[in-house]
């Protein structure tokens, strides 16, 4: 079975490119009848809250990803520990005592003289006397794991066939001096004890993956198959990251964007498939192919998104949205109501506009006062169906001589206030003569 896991850090709320990640996990899941796990990095308590974990957990069911099992990594600081004494009891980690400021030292020497900045392995040469030396003063040492200088190789599926050099990469810090955990070890045991068969994250992490693949097979494990994906960007080309107040999940949601409309475009958008909507994630998964993601930097195009939620909401039946408009105060809308005004919504939100037109109070524009006079004259009696709009507009043809814009234009005005909106034939029966007859008169 197809295991996935998406293990963002409860630091802050989620974006949408953290969203992205978490829907093709979920898809690349649920096209194979496979488990999709939410597992909260939170091993960095100084900065991982309670509040920033529910936003996630708030955010993802909003957008209809429910997790099969959910996992905390602060419950499970046993395990690492347990993995640590292993590699810890093989040699496969040994303590280091420079200073941050030292290891810049070397790292800025290195460069000047054209070297890439790996870590010299001086720790090695360091004698006991040498390291009870710092440990006396109180200096703690921060873990290294041992690299084997060998050909780290795997097949991605989405880079294809990748290869690094052991001797190339610099041994990773496992554990700080505070003996507090980094991101490579929880990430590489919590994949093995939970069976992960496929991880799927961002390309930032490709540098990882080839020291992760040493880790599993230190512990005994099988590295599971990877994917690697572009980093959604800005149109400018820039990281997400520096957007976080206008681009969360959360703001777009607050914004009126549907979720389907958000799924729709982040399981599309650097994919070689067209980007346009789908009724429900059942139908996303269906035809989800990982090794469909491209390799070109995908771009956030807030406008495309826009234009999608309104597809999106066009789409809807009244079922669907009927409890949603009442709760913004669409008190009288129906099924004829939706139907006549969806066309011209961008956000639900804006049923409200078009609910005030037909029930409520408007502000009639008259530009042309004899017009509407006339037009009022010939305004016939009910009952009213879609055809009454023809019949009238005929009349008030035929009483003016106005055609085109110039018919249209003035009645749509004396009756909405707006110059733009829905089909009148379709609204007219639902404002009723006397309300219209209302605004005629001014």
């Amino acid at each position: 079975m197809t295991i996935v896991r998406f293990a963002p850090s409860p630091t802050g709320h989620l974006h949408v490119g953290n969203a992205r990640m978490a829907l093709v996990n979920w898809l690349h899941a649920k096209s194979k009848g496979g488990t999709f796990i939410l597992r909260l990095d939170d091993t960095d308590a100084t900065r991982s809250t309670t509040e920033f974990a529910d936003s996630i957990e708030a955010d993802l069911r909003w957008l209809g990803l429910q997790w099969d099992a959910i996992e905390r990594q602060s419950e499970r600081m046993d395990n690492y520990r347990k993995a640590f004494d292993a590699l810890l009891e093989m040699g496969r980690v040994y303590p280091c005592y420079e200073t941050p400021e030292e290891l810049e030292y070397k790292r800025k020497r290195q460069l000047s003289r054209g070297k890439p900045p790996i870590y010299d392995r001086g720790a090695l040469d360091l004698g006991d006397d040498e390291r009870a030396a710092f440990d006396s003063e109180g200096r703690p040492p921060h873990w290294r794991f041992k690299l084997d200088h060998t050909s780290i190789d795997w097949t991605d599926l989405v880079r294809g066939d990748v290869h690094f050099d052991g001797v190339n990469l610099s041994d990773p810090v496992l554990v700080r001096g505070d003996g507090t955990y980094l991101y490579m070890l929880p990430s590489a045991v919590d994949d093995i004890d939970m069976g992960i068969t496929d991880v799927i994250r961002g390309e930032d992490h490709v540098a990882n993956t080839a020291v992760q693949m040493q880790i599993f097979a230190a512990l005994g494990a099988a590295a599971p198959t990877f994917a690697h994906t572009p980093l959604l960007t800005g149109m400018d080309g820039k990281g997400l990251s520096k957007r976080l107040g206008s681009l969360t999940v959360s703001s777009m949601r607050e914004d009126g964007i549907e979720a389907m409309a958000m799924n729709s475009y982040l399981a599309h958008v650097g994919t070689s498939d067209d980007v346009d909507v789908r009724p429900d994630l059942g139908e996303l998964a269906s035809d989800f192919d990982i090794s469909h993601t491209g390799r070109g930097t995908p771009k956030f195009d807030a406008e495309r998104l826009h234009a999608l939620n309104a597809q999106t909401l066009h789409a809807m039946d009244f079922n669907t949205v009927s409890a949603r408009i009442a709760d913004l105060g669409a008190e009288f809308a129906d099924d004829a109501f939706w139907q006549a005004v969806r066309p011209n919504l961008e956000r639900l939100s804006d049923v409200m506009v078009w609910h005030d037109v037909c029930f409520g109070s408007v502000d009639p524009v008259i530009e042309i006062a004899d017009f509407i006079a006339a037009a009022t004259e010939v305004l016939p009696p009910e009952p009213w169906d879609e055809g009454t709009w023809k019949t009238w507009t005929g009349d008030v043809k035929e009483a003016t001589g106005a055609k085109g814009k110039e018919l249209f234009k003035p009645l749509r005005l004396a009756i909405t206030g707006l110059d733009h909106g829905p089909e009148l034939k379709a609204l007219l029966p639902i404002i009723g003569r006397e309300r219209i007859l209302k605004r005629l008169n001014g």
